[in-house]
C-alpha cells in the first residue's frame, strides 16, 4: 500500500478537489481471451461528446459497448482519497460477506460496502442491502463525477481488493433497482488492474458468436463511465492477478430508483 501513499497532502480533501483537475489518458486494448492484443474499439473524437468536459476522454466502442474513460485525480489527490477510504469506509462482515453463486454460499473474494441516500436498498447475489448514509470522502468523489459528467448519483457499492488474488467474475449490473438509462461510474485507487468486457453471446465453451473480449487498464485516480446499452450486451469482470501485491478500492456510483 505504501507504494501509493505520497506525501501528506496539505487541507481538506473538499478543497484539493476543487483544486485539481487531471488530463492524463490510459489505454484500452482489445485482445483476445489468451491476452494477445488484437484492434483496437473505435475510439470517438473527444468533441463528439458534448456532455464531458474537462479533463481528455478515450471513447471506447464496440458492438453494443458504450464507455468513456479519464484519469480523473492526479497522483497527489489519488493518494490522499485512497488513504482517506482506507481508513473512513467500513465494509461488510458476517453474512454480509457471502455471495450466493448458482445456489450455494461462498464468501466474497474482496471486501464490499454501501454508502447512498436514506431509504435505498439494493439486490444483487442474494443480497438485499441497505446503505450507509455518505461519508465525506464518498460525497466529495460522487460530487467530483456529478460535476463533470452532469450524471447525478445516490448510492455507491464500493469494492476493495487486497491484492491481484481478490476479483471479481463476469457479471452485469442490470439489476432492477437501477435507473433505466442511466449510466454507472467506476471510479479506481490503488494498484493499476486490467478490466475484462466479454459480449453476452461470446460466453461459455460453445459460444454462438465470437466477440474479441475489450480489456481495459484502470489506474489510479482514473475514472470509467460505463454508459447505456453496455450492461444489456457486455458481462465485464476483474480476473485475478498474482503478480498484483498492493491493494486496490473500486466505486461503482449508481442511479437506485426509490421503493414506491
Amino acid at each position: 500500500m505504501d507504494r501509493f501513499l505520497g506525501k501528506e497532502v496539505q487541507g481538506s480533501l473538499l478543497g484539493k478537489l476543487e483544486e485539481q483537475e487531471q488530463s492524463t489518458e490510459e489505454g484500452a486494448t482489445l485482445g483476445s481471451d489468451k491476452g494477445h492484443t488484437k484492434k483496437r474499439p473505435r475510439r470517438d473524437p473527444p468533441g463528439n461528446a458534448t456532455h464531458l468536459a474537462g479533463p481528455s476522454w478515450r471513447h471506447i466502442r464496440a458492438e453494443g459497448l458504450d464507455c468513456d474513460y479519464t484519469v480523473l485525480f492526479g497522483k497527489a489527490e489519488a493518494d490522499e482519497i485512497f488513504r482517506q477510504l482506507e481508513e473512513k469506509v467500513e465494509y461488510f462482515t458476517g453474512a454480509l460477506a457471502r455471495v450466493q453463486v448458482f445456489g450455494k454460499w461462498h464468501c466474497v473474494p474482496r471486501k464490499q460496502a454501501t454508502y447512498g441516500d436514506a431509504g435505498l436498498t439494493y439486490t444483487f447475489s442474494g443480497l438485499t442491502l441497505s446503505p450507509k448514509p455518505w461519508i465525506p470522502v464518498l460525497e466529495c468523489i460522487r460530487d467530483r463525477v456529478s460535476g463533470l459528467t452532469g450524471h447525478t448519483f445516490n448510492f455507491v457499492l464500493v469494492n476493495r481488493y487486497k491484492d491481484g488474488c481478490d476479483h471479481i467474475g463476469e457479471h452485469r449490473d442490470d439489476e432492477r433497482e437501477l435507473a433505466p438509462r442511466s449510466p454507472i461510474a467506476s471510479v479506481s485507487f490503488g494498484a493499476c488492474r486490467d478490466f475484462c468486457f466479454r459480449h453476452k453471446d461470446s460466453r461459455g465453451k460453445n459460444p454462438h458468436r465470437k466477440l474479441e473480449v475489450v480489456r481495459l487498464q484502470l489506474a489510479h485516480g482514473s475514472l470509467l463511465m460505463m454508459n447505456p446499452p453496455t450492461n444489456t450486451h457486455w458481462y465485464h469482470s476483474l480476473p485475478v492477478r498474482k503478480k498484483v501485491l498492493a491493494p486496490r478500492v473500486n466505486l461503482t456510483f449508481r442511479k437506485i430508483l426509490p421503493k414506491k
